[in-house]
């Protein structure tokens, strides 16, 4: 079967290819991929190439497929796996498998899958760490931010506290505690706010966002403006008001930029036992903070960092959204099709707002949502958005897939 997919061969170098895949094995999956939302972990691992961590270091002629959330339907099954999945079902994958003590992952690792691909061929592996999600609905572009959330989750899980005198981990945030999210306003941040907020039983007191974009600051308001625990939420851009605001300090700290100074300012807001939980993922592999250790020795301050969820993370997640207590629609600030993934993906530190949603088997340029009235050949779609407050949705995928095939 052949596959149209965007493929990394060097540095910078992505592109969009049309190729044969080849007949599945009795242990893998041939899968339709519908959609997947772009990542700012496809521009890191795309800028560095085979110097990133899960990219394979002969991608020059062996080239992988990009893209990590992704959702689809399978379309044929080997023998050895159709007990357990059958032709039609829908999927999300988690792509940290942690197979065999290794960091291969769909869309930075493997030939012949990833989310910015037509059709895909799974490997055993994906089903031997129970990473192929069953995805129980028919809204895709859902299923496609399911990974993001999984990534919230996970970090949430690693988190961690202590009992002075003990050695025992108390795993997770402090419950009824204070905490802070620097860098808080951008998309993780908000989907960190969201989780918290509507879908986290281990609540703190105060949730604290911190941020020096105004713009992002006011998005972030409006879209928690109407949660029921909007009450825990203070927004505050002022280092000097983040510090007063609780001289104690914060007993979890997540950081959201790859930037040292974020860094050392959460660290220096520690409260005692507090937890550091670096977030962002940096691409510069020389990537160097400051951090206090009389804090570390005194006041059993810790740091902790995820890079992605697990399985269950990602089953989570995909509960959360099944049962309506998230819903992630106003992350989605861009749509477009397959052949806008290369440069968009080169573009990503470049492009305002948050999740550039992808639809693999249709051709459009990436497009903001509030412009799609600029374009008569998408004023229908910009139409059934403005009905959703400006949102991606239901009807708004419907009629791109109805588009895709040839239906009006």
């Amino acid at each position: 079967m052949k596959t149209r997919a965007v493929r990394l061969y060097g540095k910078n170098d992505l592109r969009l290819e049309e190729f044969e895949l080849p007949e599945i094995k009795h242990d893998e999956i041939l899968a339709r991929v519908v959609s997947d939302s772009l990542c700012m972990s496809s521009y890191k691992a795309a800028i560095l190439g085979k110097d990133h961590k899960r990219v394979p270091y002969d991608i020059d002629t062996a080239p992988i497929i990009i893209g990590h959330e992704f959702c689809g339907e399978i379309i044929d099954v080997g023998n050895k796996w159709s007990k357990n999945y059958k032709i039609g079902d829908k999927f999300v994958i988690q792509p940290a498998l942690n197979y065999k003590g290794t960091l291969n992952a769909p869309g930075y690792s493997y030939k012949y899958i990833g989310g910015d691909a037509t059709y895909i061929v799974i490997p055993n592996e994906v089903m031997e760490m129970n990473c192929l999600i069953p995805y129980d609905s028919d809204v895709f572009y859902q299923g496609s931010l399911a990974e993001p959330l999984s990534c919230i989750i996970g970090a949430f899980n690693a988190s961690y506290h202590t009992s002075q005198g003990s050695y025992d981990h108390i795993m997770g945030t402090k419950k009824g505690g204070k905490m802070l999210f620097v860098g808080g306003a951008g998309t993780m941040g908000m989907v960190a706010t969201d989780y918290v907020l509507n879908a986290y039983e281990n609540k703190p007191s105060y949730l604290v966002i911190y941020d020096i974009d105004n713009n992002k600051v006011e998005v972030s308001k409006k879209i928690f403006e109407k949660s029921k625990e909007k009450s825990r939420l203070i927004y505050v851009n002022d280092e000097k008001n983040l510090k007063e605001l609780f001289l104690g300090g914060y007993d979890d700290i997540f950081v959201f930029s790859p930037n040292e100074k974020a860094i050392e300012l959460a660290d220096s807001l520690l409260d005692k036992d507090g937890c550091l939980n670096f977030f962002a993922g940096p691409s510069n592999i020389d990537f160097m903070s400051k951090i206090n250790f009389y804090n570390i020795h005194y006041n059993f301050t810790h740091f902790v960092a995820t890079s992605g969820g697990n399985s269950d993370d990602m089953r989570f997640a995909v509960r959360l959204i099944k049962d309506k207590k998230i819903d992630l629609s106003y992350l989605i600030t861009y749509v477009g099709g397959l052949d806008c993934v290369p440069d968009a993906t080169l573009n990503m530190p470049n492009l305002e707002g948050a999740k550039k949603l992808i639809y693999t088997g249709i051709s459009m340029p990436l497009t903001k949502l509030s412009e799609l009235y600029k374009y008569p050949e998408y004023k229908a779609l910009y139409e059934i958005c403005e009905k959703h407050n400006g949102f991606w949705n239901r009807e708004a995928e419907e009629y791109i897939l109805k588009r895709q095939k040839g239906l009006n």
